[in-house]
């Protein structure tokens, strides 16, 4: 299907838009935000919310914010310093989007996330019945990581592209659009790509390793979020922010941008949070019959088909599954500890309960709990 007509289709049947805005487009060179342009933004999200679409924001600056205000010329290397700027830098942020939407009559709701709040399942949740609350009371929810308080370095846990990219799979929203400061993915003599109808690995080839001077991400990385949106079955577009009512045009289906097309099954919710949101505690190592039957067949993991373990993970947990070449195949919920793996793997279903003393299960992983990962849906 030609690139407009794709857009158009999927752009009618847009319900909830979640939106990426970068640091780079944000501030100008010497690290201060340009208030007209975040007024521009937030005039197109009041706009985008009169439609009756939910929309979501997902957004960078407060780093930069805290940087124009202190003075700094470039970006701290230091991890408490980074932590001050995003402080001091926070409520200005803030404050200046609420004043662009109050104008349209939106209120501003913020939510400050951290990587354990999309891991821990409960609180997973919360986040999304907060945004629903948000939305019921005609507010736009404002997400930012939570950068004063985070004990890794602010980048660990990738970035604001793969948290825009985890609260669109938690929220199943529609369409997510990475606004950046380049026209969308680029070949490699510069020119804009229209439509991406799947991201392989020619695609992610043409990511420029360069990160700008002030974000914390890439193309590189906008593509990793792309791909966790388009495999759960939703739309992505990476456009231009400065470009004039970029939001307001890509929903109006206009060509600009690289438009992502999604895959033609939609994951469950649970199947995104197990596939995306949670780093895997631990490894399952498969011989080449479990994989065949998990890849090609829909299988449940059986202990008969495991060769190793690596890491040291409880009931319950999440486990990355690879196969004998060391490929990765999928991430599922392991019904066994990793020492139980240990002492039952390559034995039959029959042959737990003398291994363990008990056999609470038949399966390591059962086919409900199992996600194949991008690049292995059969």
């Amino acid at each position: 299907m030609p690139s407009t007509a794709l857009r158009k289709q999927l752009m009618t049947n847009v319900r909830r838009v979640v939106v990426k805005v970068g640091t780079n487009v944000l501030t100008d060179s010497a690290g201060r935000l340009d208030k007209a342009l975040v007024a521009r933004i937030g005039r197109q999200l009041a706009m985008m919310h009169g439609r009756g679409l939910q929309v979501t924001l997902v957004t960078s600056g407060a780093v930069g914010a805290g940087m124009g205000i202190a003075g700094l010329a470039s970006r701290p290397k230091e991890l408490p310093t980074l932590q001050a700027c995003a402080a001091i830098g926070q409520p200005s942020l803030m404050t200046l989007y609420a004043k662009a939407l109050d104008k349209y009559n939106v209120r501003a709701g913020q939510i400050l996330v951290t990587r354990t709040d999309f891991e821990q399942r409960t609180r997973y949740v919360n986040i999304r019945n907060t945004i629903d609350a948000l939305h019921r009371l005609k507010a736009l929810a404002i997400i930012n990581e939570n950068d004063t308080i985070a004990v890794d370095e602010l980048d660990r846990f990738a970035d604001n592209d793969i948290i825009a990219a985890l609260v669109a799979n938690l929220l199943r929203a529609d369409l997510t659009v990475l606004l950046t400061a380049v026209d969308g993915l680029l070949s490699a003599d510069g020119q804009r790509i229209d439509l991406v109808p799947q991201v392989g690995d020619e695609v992610l080839k043409m990511a420029r390793s360069a990160k700008s001077a002030l974000g914390s991400g890439g193309m590189a990385s906008k593509l990793r979020a792309v791909s966790l949106v388009t495999e759960a079955g939703e739309a992505a577009v990476i456009a231009n922010g400065r470009e004039h009512d970029v939001l307001l045009r890509l929903l109006d289906g206009e060509r600009i941008g690289t438009f992502f097309a999604p895959a033609p099954n939609k994951l469950s919710a649970r199947h995104r949070w197990i596939r995306s949101a949670v780093r895997p505690a631990g490894q399952v190592v498969l011989d080449a019959g479990a994989a065949e039957a998990v890849l090609r067949h829909g299988k449940s993991l059986l202990a008969r088909g495991i060769t190793n373990v690596a890491g040291k993970f409880a009931r319950g947990d999440i486990v990355r599954l690879v196969g004998p070449e060391d490929q990765a195949i999928a991430h599922g919920v392991s019904n066994y500890s990793s020492d139980e793996l240990l002492k039952i793997r390559g034995l039959k279903s029959s042959e737990i309960a003398a291994a363990l003393g008990s056999k609470p299960f038949d399966e390591a992983v059962h086919r409900d709990n199992l996600v194949l990962l991008a690049g292995n849906s059969a």
